[in-house]
């Protein structure tokens, strides 16, 4: 299994959780993203640059994973293609995406981005990431880890 990371828009308190846990776990994590993203010198982390422009990231995503790897990543779409494909999807709000949960998921996600798009002005959003989160996310991934990834020897 491998993990790979949506990591452009990816808060960077979650990014240090997953380099502990590649050295710890001894588990390949590869972040992606259409800018540079530092990572600490580890045969298990990897950046992936990819070019600018709409998807790219994520589309590369999608041709790398095998099925039953985990994509960290908030976005719905990528997630629907991620499941189809046979791989794990965990946000960094540390919520599993599954074939049970998306479609309604992405269902919420079109109708929001349609008012939008109809420029009534709605408030909100999501909350500011917090400390509550990142403990969130890091038990999911803990978890996650300890039910499906062997470690490399």
């Amino acid at each position: 299994m491998k993990i790979w990371v949506d990591a452009d828009a990816c808060p960077n308190v979650i990014k240090e959780i997953l380099f502990r846990v590649a050295k710890r776990a001894k588990l390949n994590i590869t972040f992606v993203a259409n800018q540079y993203i530092k990572i600490p010198s580890s045969p298990f982390l990897a950046s992936l640059q990819v070019s600018s422009g709409f998807d790219v990231a994520d589309d590369e995503i999608v041709r790398l994973l095998a099925a039953g790897d985990l994509v960290i990543s908030a976005d719905i779409p990528l997630a629907d293609e991620v499941i189809e494909k046979g791989g794990f999807v965990l946000s960094p709000r540390g919520e599993m995406l599954t074939k049970d949960n998306i479609k309604p998921r992405l269902q919420v996600r079109d109708m929001m981005e349609a008012v939008r798009n109809s420029a009534i002005e709605m408030g909100g959003g999501q909350p500011a990431f917090g400390q509550k989160d990142k403990q969130t996310f890091a038990n999911a991934l803990d978890r996650f880890v300890a039910r499906y990834h062997r470690p490399l020897d």
